[in-house]
């Protein structure tokens, strides 16, 4: 009996050295208007133009990257993040130039969208700890045919043969007023849910991560009813094929990534599928979403204290970083 039990406790100590894990820090931020200098005759970039009504010049756009670069350097203690989904971008050629500041290790995903201004949705990811498997370009369609944002699928692959599926978003803006511009975000919803619907995504082995700003807060129609992403925390019974937002515990507690006429509002946001919600091979650290706010990118005094310090402010060039902070998450990924 006695060697019995010296067999059991060997096999169990080698299964568990056999076990492995790491973490992956997932960030989403809207970088605002990061345009180059060059006049695209195709997109209604005039207004970023050295002549332009922001006067928008190369050493404007040079300190433009290095902020930016040195909030994403600084994510995950310093490490940086493993995927980050990034949003208002012109156009792969000044996303790559983002790229060049910071570590090596990193890919980037591109894809131009239909929208007016040019402002795009990347994502860049950490090729140590993930590799490249597809891309895709799910199209809004909105009433009046006016021409938004692609929501943008990545495929990765862990280092523990696990695909993680990102969808990185940008729904259509509030202009004109939350109410009269619903419909647009509804109509995001919508299209992404029927994708996720259509290709089965509920039963398959993928884990997916829906990221990005939405212009909606967590218990908005767009995102509640309509995408049908519940609210989530650590002692939530998870169900099979119900999508969960990571970040609205936050929102209720009045919290948020954008601040706008006195009030915080949880645009930004991660949500995951049921399979990452719960224990799994791949899946989410309990309270780990968070907004990312390190001090130098915080408005110190007036109105504004305590927002993110935006390259402009109205017609005032503030030499900031964006009007939004990015949130983040941490997952697990375990393997043998």
């Amino acid at each position: 009996m006695k060697s019995l039990l010296l067999l059991l406790l060997a096999a169990t100590l080698v299964s568990c050295q056999n076990v492995k894990e790491d973490t992956l820090y997932v960030s989403s931020w809207n970088i605002e208007n990061l345009f180059d200098t060059v006049d695209d005759p195709d997109k209604r970039d005039e207004d970023f133009l050295p002549d332009g009504r922001k006067e928008w010049t190369t050493d404007k756009l040079e300190l433009k990257l290095a902020n930016l670069n040195k909030v994403i350097t600084s994510m995950n203690d310093g490490v940086g993040p493993d995927i980050l989904g990034m949003q208002e971008v012109e156009n792969q050629a000044i996303a790559e130039e983002l790229m060049k500041k910071l570590d090596q290790k990193y890919q980037l995903v591109y894809s131009e969208s239909p929208d007016g201004r040019g402002i795009d949705n990347c994502l860049m990811f950490n090729t140590d700890k993930l590799s490249f498997l597809s891309q895709d370009a799910i199209t809004v369609t909105l009433s009046d045919n006016w021409p938004t944002r692609d929501i943008i699928l990545v495929n990765l692959l862990n280092q523990f043969d696990d695909t993680l599926s990102v969808f990185i978003n940008h729904w259509p803006s509030r202009s004109g007023g939350q109410e009269k511009s619903e419909p647009n975000r509804i109509a995001a919803a919508k299209t992404l849910k029927q994708y996720i619907v259509e290709n089965n995504f509920c039963t398959s082995d993928k884990f997916s991560i829906i990221l990005g700003d939405f212009n909606d807060e967590p218990d908005n129609v767009s995102i509640a009813d309509h995408l049908g992403a519940a609210s989530y925390s650590c002692d939530t019974d998870v169900t099979d094929c119900t999508l969960y937002n990571l970040s609205y515990e936050m929102a209720a507690d009045s919290l948020g990534s954008y601040f706008y006429r006195g009030d915080w509002n949880m645009l930004d946001q991660i949500i995951v599928s049921h399979n990452v919600a719960a224990v799994n091979t791949f899946n989410y650290i309990c309270n780990s979403f968070n907004i990312y706010k390190p001090e130098y990118m915080v408005t110190k005094t007036g109105y504004y204290k305590g927002s993110a310090i935006p390259t402009f402010g109205g017609k005032n060039y503030l030499k900031g970083y964006s009007d939004h902070f990015p949130v983040y998450a941490k997952f697990v990924m375990k393997g043998e």
